[in-house]
């Protein structure tokens, strides 16, 4: 791929394509929480929680990876003409993309964690939402230091988002 071709998209796009990939993901979680809990006739949200989560986070990493690893592209990632390629520009292997997966956790770990860790989990007006998103709005801000505007977990993986429109056939 020439330099040209591999242009990185906005930070507005990016982040457009990343909430609705949680808008999106909703189904996606839903439809696996229901096969977990018929596999395991769960009858409570909080029977076998743990297993639950770690479920998710399998499913997600075999969502994510797959797409990634086939095209380069999720579907909201289609809708907004974002694609996944290597450093380089090439296709990404199956490994790469499970990296990445594993290293964009720090989107959400880091304020997650320290939510958790400080008790902000039920206290009202909003403070949970508003540490986690500060963090997001944080983290995005970020790609503003790297030479080509990336996101730190795809320069830790060897990663980068282009702008990638599919070529129409002419009739």
């Amino acid at each position: 791929m020439s330099d040209d071709s591999l242009q990185t998209p906005s930070l507005r796009r990016r982040m457009a394509a990343f909430f609705y990939e949680g808008v999106l993901l909703f189904g996606v979680v839903m439809m696996a929480e229901y096969l977990f809990s018929t596999l395991t006739q769960q009858r409570h949200a909080l029977y076998l929680r743990e297993a639950s989560m770690a479920f998710l986070f399998v499913v997600l990493g075999i969502y994510f990876a797959w797409f990634w690893s086939h095209g380069g592209q999720t579907l909201a990632m289609k809708t907004w003409h974002v694609r996944l390629v290597t450093a380089e520009g090439k296709p990404v292997s199956q490994p790469r993309a499970l990296a990445r997966y594993l290293a964009s956790w720090i989107w959400l770990l880091p304020p997650l964690a320290y939510v958790g860790a400080k008790g902000l989990i039920n206290v009202g007006g909003g403070t949970a939402a508003a540490i986690v998103l500060g963090w997001i709005a944080g983290y995005a801000l970020l790609t503003k230091l790297h030479p080509t505007r990336q996101f730190p977990h795809d320069a830790l993986c060897g990663t980068r988002l282009i702008t990638w429109r599919p070529v129409v056939a002419k009739r």
